[in-house]
């Protein structure tokens, strides 16, 4: 299931740097985060859905490089995006 476009517009108002901002690394981050959380939680019911894995797989190594990406560029938001959104590292 794609994400509602209300719960996208509220992960891109908390997350923007600029008023028209939609594509910036913390946005992407973010929204990429709220995808893989929701296959998470679609694996726990649904084991045998290798086909989804394999994307859900794809959306972290894809996540993984825009953090890599935000860490190289400024390490304090990197911090801070990683404090916002429960990830660790």
């Amino acid at each position: 299931m794609a994400q509602s476009a209300v719960k996208k517009n509220e992960i891109i108002e908390k997350f923007k740097v600029h008023e028209t901002d939609t594509g910036s690394s913390e946005v992407q981050i973010a929204l990429l985060t709220d995808r893989i959380k929701y296959l998470t939680e679609h694996f726990k019911v649904h084991k045998k859905d290798h086909h989804s894995r394999q994307g859900l797989l794809k959306l972290v190594g894809q996540r993984r490089s825009l953090l890599d990406y935000l860490k190289r560029k400024d390490v304090n938001k990197y911090r801070t995006i990683l404090q916002e959104l429960g990830l660790r590292k």
